[in-house]
Formats: structure tokens, C-alpha cells, sequence
């Protein structure tokens, strides 16, 4: 399993970007996707989940209303729409997958298997 991290690059404060995440493999509709993000001395956190199936998503309270999560599982593809961007929101963002695992797992790192390598996403104040 492989995934391909994109879409992130320099913007300023209020404004949007769209990630992308293109997973290989045949069994992509039967994972768990999320995105992570990990700001220059802190620690990797949780920002968006999506069950495989699509009908549950998650968001970590510092961007809900702000980011959307989505996939199009015939592309392979998974993606974040990312909405009224701050400083804070300045990070390296990782694209995650795993088979399906229990809802309480979503926003955990340690329960996903596979990890992409990451795009920046810098907000300029």
C-alpha cells in the first residue's frame, strides 16, 4: 500500500487549499482514511477522518467547520478541503490508511497501518 501526498503549499491567513491523497491497492473502499499533521516541535495530532464506507467523519475540534473530508473511492483518492486556514494551521500533513477498525480508533495514529510522506502546508499571517 502506497499513498501520495499533495496539494499543500504557501497561503495566507483566510484562505483555502484542497490535499489530495492517492492510495494504491484494490482494496481501497474497505479502509479507514485520516489525515494527520504534525507543526514544526509538536507532536503528530489527529485532524479528519473518514470510515471506509463514507458515513462517518470525524474532526478534531480545532478545524471542524473549517476543514471537510471526502474520498471517491473509484479514483482511489481521498481528500481535504481546508477552509479559513491560520497560522496554526502551518504543518506537515500526513494521508493515513487501515482496514476498517473500530470507530473509537479513528483518531489515533497508532491505528493506522500505512502512512503517506507528507506535504507542507504553510499559512502566512
Amino acid at each position: 500500500v502506497q499513498l501520495q501526498a499533495s496539494g499543500g503549499g504557501l497561503v495566507q491567513d483566510g484562505g483555502s487549499l484542497r490535499l489530495s491523497c492517492a492510495a494504491s491497492g484494490r482494496t481501497f473502499r474497505d479502509w479507514d482514511m485520516g489525515w494527520f499533521r504534525q507543526a514544526l516541535g509538536k507532536e503528530r495530532e489527529f485532524v479528519a477522518a473518514m470510515r471506509y464506507s463514507g458515513g462517518t467523519r470525524i474532526y478534531a475540534d480545532s478545524v471542524k467547520g473549517r476543514f471537510t473530508i471526502s474520498r471517491d473511492n473509484a479514483k482511489n483518492m481521498v481528500y481535504l478541503q481546508m477552509n479559513s486556514l491560520k497560522a496554526d494551521d502551518t504543518a506537515v500533513y500526513y494521508c493515513t490508511a487501515t482496514p476498517r477498525m473500530a470507530l473509537s480508533g479513528l483518531s489515533l495514529p497508532s491505528s493506522y497501518n500505512y502512512w503517506g510522506q507528507g506535504t507542507l502546508v504553510t499559512v502566512s499571517s
